[in-house]
């Protein structure tokens, strides 16, 4: 199975995204949301393959749909737009201990957080998710 990375940043308003280098050739796109992102990523990868096929060149683990898009959020800004619609950066605050101020510096792209309160963003996210997989 090829796992073709799906690398998505926060662009002011939207999303935007491209293709790892697994993908022949560049293609990039944009969605207002993470949801049409990603029927915008399966529709663009059929697209640009379009001309591979024809060209009788398109690469083996797309004819044999063998293969599974995986998303990679590059920034801080992208992590809090991408959770946005399901949690609030006051309960990122409470689970992360970061301010919620900063949280919206980091969200909004005006401060970009080192790589430690990158990874407390992240850590707070999946404890958020923890708390809600465990309601029975």
């Amino acid at each position: 199975m090829e796992k073709i990375i799906v690398n998505v940043s926060w662009c002011d308003k939207n999303f935007g995204a491209s293709f790892s280098e697994n993908v022949p050739g560049a293609a990039v796109f944009t969605a207002k949301s993470f949801e049409e992102l990603q029927r915008e990523a399966q529709e663009t990868l059929d697209f640009h393959m379009q001309g591979y096929i024809e060209d009788g060149e398109a690469p083996q683990w797309y004819l044999d749909h063998d293969y599974e898009l995986e998303y990679n959020f590059l920034d801080a800004a992208t992590l809090l737009h991408i959770c946005s619609p399901d949690t609030t950066l006051a309960s990122i605050s409470r689970a992360t201990g970061i301010n919620q101020t900063q949280l919206s510096h980091y969200a909004n792209g005006v401060k970009t957080p080192r790589p430690a309160q990158r990874q407390r963003i992240v850590d707070g996210l999946h404890a958020i998710g923890r708390r809600l997989l465990a309601v029975r």
